[in-house]
């Protein structure tokens, strides 16, 4: 007996890294999978490539060799019309919904006086609106059901900040609130809402050039370095970036039956990331910003 058994589930960005592995989680644990992914050309804002539709049809093929369905197709969360033919085909195939994964994401870096236009709106449109229309498009169906599980992917970036890729960053603050507020226009209708909030996870949206280069702190970046910078981002002993399995495991809770009773959890997988103290880690050390030292003992009265 699977913690899944019965159940059907719609998981965005299914292609490869995180999307991939919760499909194959979920399948082990007895559901059966929807997924889309873009599976397109690259887009042109971007510096890493996205995934392809053979990396879709790998999907396909580790779900079906557990056993279980899948219905996989291309769709593309900037487009309401495609994201709901997704979820039609698979309503049409198993007859309901009761899991939604919003994992679909993209980021770049570029401090953001320096960003585009469609720089801008190509990550914003995939992280945060993507995850409105895709929430958009199964709540009907989980309403009328009267039961339902959602679980929005936002990030550490999601409550804390970072240099140079501030679209991402007010995406991701931005899926917290679209969580928060399903959680509540959802919770009369017995639909359970829930944020994960991965730090940095060892697929390609992190470990490309530009990724490396960024976490590292220099040009041309080897994935060697990269691994070993993120010890220092991480609390629990042994952890560089987490294997994307971790966040397929840390979801199975609040996507079972188990959870029943809880909605509006805020599940943080980063290996203790968040329970360390910040420092800078680029100073520029220039005293000539300085008030000069006040002299022990004065006061407004005195001085």
């Amino acid at each position: 007996m699977g913690r899944l058994d019965g159940k059907v589930a719609f998981i965005t960005g299914g292609a490869r890294g995180q999307g991939r592995a919760i499909a194959q989680k979920f399948a082990n644990e007895g559901a059966d999978i929807i997924t889309c992914d873009v599976a397109s050309p690259d887009l042109e804002t971007l510096s890493y490539p996205l995934a392809s539709p053979e990396d879709l049809a790998t999907t396909v093929e580790l779900v079906e060799a557990t056993g279980r369905d899948i219905v996989a197709q291309v769709g593309d969360v900037r487009h309401q019309d495609q994201i709901d033919a997704v979820v039609q085909a698979g309503l049409d195939r198993f007859g309901k919904l009761d899991i939604l994964i919003v994992n679909a994401g993209i980021v770049d870096y570029k401090p953001f006086w320096e960003m585009t236009e469609p720089e801008w709106h190509d990550v914003v449109d995939v992280c945060l609106t993507g995850a409105w229309r895709t929430a958009k498009a199964v709540a009907p169906h989980m309403i009328e059901r009267q039961q339902g599980v959602m679980v929005f992917t936002s990030s550490v970036n999601g409550i804390e900040a970072g240099w140079n890729y501030m679209s991402y960053i007010a995406a991701k603050h931005g899926v917290m609130g679209v969580m928060r507020s399903a959680a509540l226009e959802l919770g009369p209708h017995n639909i359970r809402v829930h944020a994960v909030l991965p730090g940095p996870i060892d697929t390609p949206i992190n470990d490309n050039k530009k990724g490396r280069d960024r976490i590292v702190g220099h040009e041309d970046a080897t994935r060697d370095e990269y691994l070993a910078a993120i010890f220092k981002w991480n609390a629990l002993r042994g952890r560089t970036a987490l294997p994307a399995e971790a966040i397929a495991d840390g979801m199975i809770w609040l996507v079972s039956d188990e959870s029943r009773h809880a909605s509006g959890v805020e599940l943080i997988i980063d290996a203790g990331h968040m329970m360390l103290p910040g420092t800078n880690p680029d100073p520029i050390e220039d005293f000539s910003m300085m008030e000069p030292p006040a002299a022990v003992g004065a006061s407004a009265g005195n001085a």
